[in-house]
């Protein structure tokens, strides 16, 4: 009887995930590396939850899953919300050490997952407008664990970490400084050189 409580609560664990995971529009292939379910049955939750669960409708992403690194650090907003969403990783205890050791057992796989989508929709919370999708967030994780072709590094002027293409070696500052000193140039008043001058000329 045990053994049927546990297959029912795993399988019930499985199927919350993926509904959860469709929510965010994850691909199938995303939500079967974290469920294990099969692709069948991921494209018949789909339906349901569309259909049934959703007053929105859920859009199926289609084609290749994000792949370009230099996605997340093409502009200085790009770059912040990045970071910000590498320290929810570091929070949620998904970044590992060594290379290539995540978890490789169904019930690893599983809470790992589960601890991603927390993560996820912490970021989104802390922004007003976040822009990375599900997939994309996905794909930096995966970047951040596997390959090194983005690395975190500590800002000389504020000591805080942020990512930095490991091609792109000339910029010292973090994303943060760096629209913190745009917001101070737009609050600045502007300078009362012009009007002096025209009243010398009167």
């Amino acid at each position: 009887m045990d053994l049927d409580n546990d297959s029912y609560s795993n399988e019930r664990s499985r199927h919350d995930l993926a509904l959860r995971m469709i929510r965010h529009e994850a691909r199938t292939c995303t939500i079967r590396e974290c469920t294990g379910l099969t692709d069948d049955r991921i494209r018949r939750l789909y339906k349901s939850y569309a259909h049934e669960l959703s007053e929105a409708p859920v859009r199926r992403r289609r084609g290749k899953s994000p792949r370009q690194v230099t996605f997340f650090v093409r502009n200085t907003r790009a770059q912040f919300e990045s970071s910000l969403l590498a320290s929810a990783f570091a929070a949620f205890g998904l970044l590992y050490a060594i290379k290539n050791k995540m978890p490789t057992e169904p019930a690893g796989v599983l809470d790992y997952g589960r601890r991603f989508c927390d993560a996820y929709e912490t970021h989104q919370q802390l922004l007003n407008t976040p822009t990375l999708s599900f997939e994309h967030a996905w794909f930096l994780l995966q970047l951040l664990n596997r390959s090194g072709d983005l690395r975190a590094v500590r800002c000389r002027h504020c000591d805080s970490y942020y990512l930095r293409d490991k091609f792109n070696l000339c910029r010292h500052t973090c994303p943060t400084c760096r629209l913190k000193r745009a917001r101070v140039r737009r609050a600045r008043p502007s300078s009362p050189c012009s009007s002096s001058r025209a009243v010398m000329r009167d």
